[in-house]
């Protein structure tokens, strides 16, 4: 079986948190499951929450049953593994204030004449800067192959952006090779994983010991960072299912029979010399 490899990028990005919708709107902090099969399902042509709008809008007509969009119903059984760029998974997010300048996209009504105009929209949005993310896909379906065709030859029926139209999307091949499965007990990952699935081994346990020198332990030096993020979403509603996301450069042990992939690193020469191959879990 192959992974395909592939860097996703831009000047900034915006993956919008649907609990706030006055003052600020706010965005995660990394890219989610979700919006990652939402810029796949563009690359391919599939539909997105607008056909669902178009559903709900003749919702009196039919006898409506659940159903999500187009891009989630055909790519939500894709294996996909996200692993940071940034420095300690941390991307930096700034508060970005533009206005809806024509009154396009806002409407008053003037109840004494009876007519709609145009108003000055103000917006205040959270962006994350300079985003990047090496994404993963492993190539067991026939979905998944189809990305595979459209990423390498360079071909999308729409447009990829990170999130919203302001933002583009830069999509940069890296390969394609063969899955090589580990085994251990105790693992560095280099992807996001689900926190409820792993146990942390903590910096002074016996545990470390049996992995690390006595030098290594003392210039041990771990991180973490943690998100809830989209995994999947409702088939009523659509609203977003949350899980807690980790990505760390500490050992971890995972409490499920969950398998481990090693790819070859493809960072930078400085990274690679020191780190040849890394370690990643696909959910």
């Amino acid at each position: 079986m192959e992974i395909l490899k592939f860097k996703l990028s831009g000047k900034s990005a915006f993956f919008k948190k649907p609990e706030v919708n006055t003052y600020c709107y706010f965005t995660y902090g990394n890219i989610h499951r979700i919006a990652l099969l939402g810029i796949l399902g563009a690359i391919l042509g599939y539909k997105g929450y607008s056909q669902m709008k178009d559903i709900l809008s003749i919702k009196e007509e039919i006898d409506l049953k659940p159903a999500y969009p187009e891009f989630y119903e055909k790519l939500k059984e894709l294996k996909i593994a996200i692993l940071a760029l940034n420095p300690k998974g941390v991307i930096t997010k700034k508060i970005q204030i533009f206005n809806n300048s024509t009154g396009a996209g806002s409407k008053e009504l003037d109840k004494k004449n009876k007519i709609e105009y145009g108003v000055n929209l103000i917006v205040k949005e959270q962006w994350l800067e300079n985003p990047k993310w090496e994404i993963c896909i492993l190539l067991d379906c026939e979905e998944a192959k189809k990305i595979k065709e459209a990423i390498q030859n360079r071909k999308c029926k729409f447009y990829p952006y990170l999130g919203t139209n302001d933002h583009f999307a830069d999509i940069e091949y890296l390969g394609v090779e063969e899955a090589q499965p580990i085994k251990q007990d105790d693992y560095r990952i280099d992807s996001f994983m689900v926190k409820d699935n792993i146990e942390f081994i903590e910096k002074n346990s016996r545990q470390l010991r049996k992995i690390l020198s006595e030098d290594e332990i003392e210039s041990y030096s771990q991180f973490k960072y943690e998100e809830a993020l989209p995994k999947s979403i409702d088939a009523e509603v659509n609203n977003y299912k949350l899980e807690r996301f980790v990505y760390t450069n500490g050992f971890v042990k995972f409490l499920d029979s969950k398998q481990v992939y090693s790819i070859s690193n493809q960072d930078n020469k400085e990274v690679i010399e020191a780190k040849k191959r890394k370690n990643i879990v696909f959910y």
